[in-house]
């Protein structure tokens, strides 16, 4: 019986693919044991205002250029959620939904931070399946013993998931070597993220590639129809090379 596994980096409030991917596998991993990289979506993501797109960036602490990794990445600034959360509710006040998930999002904005990015992006994470009703289980790359090199460690962790298939974004087949999983037993296959179907945003023009808050906010239990992998909207396409 095929078992399929993503393993993907942390990333703060995602975009809709990103969670596709999760409903997709049986089995989702943090991949947070690894280089934490600069200006890019571990630490930041993009929403809609009246102004257009607005980035919103948790400030960290970066020790160096080759020295941490995203699961020892800190947050620099403990108030970073409440300034987040003003921005969130300058944008979407007005949304049809957004009072509806206040009451979930307020007190992670609002309360305690934790000391490391990790956590933030992982205590949000689950706080959107939950919402999309996502049951995937969500496990740590710590977990898993590592491998030397890129491709062995994500074939390592596999193997000790039990999976039978890989499932990845386009963006790694720049480096990913199918020869190498093929010859572990393990089929590689590449998920689509074009065709995705409009939905009513507060502020045109229509913006695809916004955190998934965008699309709760608007379209709230609704969401799951304009993503692929729930079967409503046109299905995540699953391609082998």
């Amino acid at each position: 019986m095929t078992r399929r596994i993503a393993i993907v980096q942390s990333n703060y409030i995602p975009w809709k693919g990103y969670f596709d991917l999760i409903q997709a596998v049986d089995q989702f991993v943090l991949y947070d044991d690894v280089q934490y990289t600069r200006r890019d979506w571990r630490n930041r993501n993009r929403i809609k205002s009246a102004r257009g797109p607005v980035w919103l960036t948790v400030p960290v602490r970066v020790k160096g250029r080759f020295e941490q990794t995203i699961a020892e990445t800190e947050i620099a600034d403990p108030a970073w959620g409440a300034e987040h959360w003003r921005t969130l509710v300058h944008a979407y006040a007005r949304a049809p939904h957004f009072a509806a998930y206040r009451e979930i999002f307020e007190p992670i904005y609002l309360g305690p931070s934790p000391a490391l990015l990790s956590e933030v992006n992982r205590r949000l994470l689950v706080a959107v399946c939950e919402i999309l009703g996502i049951r995937t289980p969500i496990t740590l790359s710590s977990q898993y013993t590592q491998l030397d090199g890129k491709n062995e460690r994500l074939i390592g962790i596999c193997q000790q998931a039990g999976a039978s298939t890989y499932l990845s974004g386009p963006a790694a087949q720049s480096y990913l070597d199918e020869g190498q999983f093929s010859a572990a037993g393990i089929a590689v296959e590449w998920a689509d993220y074009s065709g995705y179907p409009e939905y009513p945003q507060l502020y045109p023009p229509f913006d695809q590639y916004v955190s998934v808050l965008d699309l709760l906010f608007n379209v709230g239990p609704d969401a799951p129809g304009f993503m692929k992998s729930f079967g409503q909207a046109p299905a995540l396409q699953v391609s082998s090379r």
